[in-house]
């Protein structure tokens, strides 16, 4: 019974929790970009739904309940109602592994524990890539079971920006691996406590990662799978109601995705931002964290600080949907493949000759 407690039962409560918070944020972040958008290009955005607009997610949400969902007669039905379904699930399981807290942040409820992170496995990085990537197969398998031309173009072109930046996106984190030493997201974050931000010693590695991962979420300027000027709306033309409302899901969560991969890997995840000052007063880090207050402090300090920063990472995501006009497909291809993967190769080489030095001074 207790094994069934502390293996199953917290941990489903614990995901639970927190699928719902993301789902909160979600609604929250679109509210965000549309006042943004509105901001950046001198207009008022939405504020008719709740003062200020702020009840406009929710409006949003029961629109969609309430919209009649669509199926092409000649659709393959199985695949075009599991598609978006797997965009959607297999963001949410690449958070598994984030963690929001170091060893201090657990929880004790009498004989059970209570980590900040639902699984903490030393191949995290390597579980997020693998689980992230399934969600560009529901996006092709998404276009091809409409039986459409426009979805068919939108699915295909997923695929070949998938293969085109998948391949820069895992060399990007090959540099941080190897200075921190290893593969799990909390020793990373906790190898950045110790020492300083990824950021300072990898700002190719992150300038690598951050593109890629804007053109893994089809995010403008690389959303060509959309292309709402050339292909209606891509992979989801025929989708409407809920089914639709899944890709949107999985969009957005995959941007938290690659936020909270960008926090964790060069910007010390839960750790506070002390812009430096930690060098001056050397206790501020540890006082910022909580100090000597119960675990429960330091958890809910630890989730403030990755949600700050986090927040800052998404706030670049929709200033840049903002500000950059979307690239042309040979333009697409020729920045994956002649400019970022060859710039990725070279910053590995160049970080694994540094490492090497630095051990051999060392010792």
């Amino acid at each position: 019974m207790n094994a069934f407690i502390q293996w199953f039962l917290l941990p489903a409560v614990y995901g639970v929790t927190l699928l719902m918070i993301l789902l909160g944020c979600v609604a929250y972040i679109t509210l965000l970009e549309r006042k943004v958008q509105a901001w950046m290009q001198c207009r008022p955005g939405p504020n008719r739904v709740g003062p200020r607009g702020l009840l406009q997610p929710i409006a949003d949400v029961l629109k969609l309940l309430l919209k009649e969902d669509i199926i092409p007669r000649k659709a393959d039905k199985i695949v075009f109602v599991l598609a978006p379904m797997m965009v959607a699930l297999a963001a949410i399981g690449a958070l598994a592994v984030v963690p929001f807290g170091g060893a201090d942040a657990t929880l004790r409820l009498g004989d059970f524990t209570l980590k900040p992170v639902l699984a903490d496995v030393n191949i995290g990085i390597v579980y997020v890539m693998a689980v992230s990537s399934l969600g560009a197969f529901g996006i092709v398998l998404g276009g091809w079971s409409s039986n459409s031309k426009y979805p068919l173009l939108g699915g295909l072109r997923s695929a070949a920006q998938m293969i085109s930046y998948e391949v820069p996106f895992g060399l990007a984190i090959i540099g941080p691996m190897m200075i921190a030493g290893t593969a799990s997201m909390t020793r990373i974050v906790s190898w950045q406590t110790e020492h300083t931000w990824l950021f300072w010693l990898q700002p190719v590695a992150l300038v690598m990662f951050y593109i890629s991962g804007v053109a893994e979420n089809n995010r403008a300027p690389f959303d060509l799978p959309e292309g709402e000027s050339e292909l209606v709306g891509g992979f989801h033309t025929e989708y409407s109601g809920m089914k639709w409302a899944f890709f949107f899901l999985g969009e957005y969560i995959s941007m938290i995705v690659v936020a909270s991969m960008v926090v964790t890997l060069f910007f010390g995840g839960w750790a506070p931002v002390t812009f430096g000052l930690g060098y001056v007063f050397k206790d501020l880090p540890a006082i910022l964290a909580g100090g000597t207050a119960p675990a429960f402090v330091h958890f809910l300090l630890g989730m403030a600080w990755f949600a700050l920063k986090v927040f800052f990472v998404l706030y670049v995501h929709l200033w840049i949907r903002a500000t950059f006009p979307r690239y042309r497909y040979d333009q697409l291809m020729a920045i994956g493949w002649k400019y970022m993967i060859p710039l990725a190769l070279g910053w590995i080489m160049l970080t694994g000759a540094a490492v090497l030095i630095f051990d051999a001074v060392k010792a």
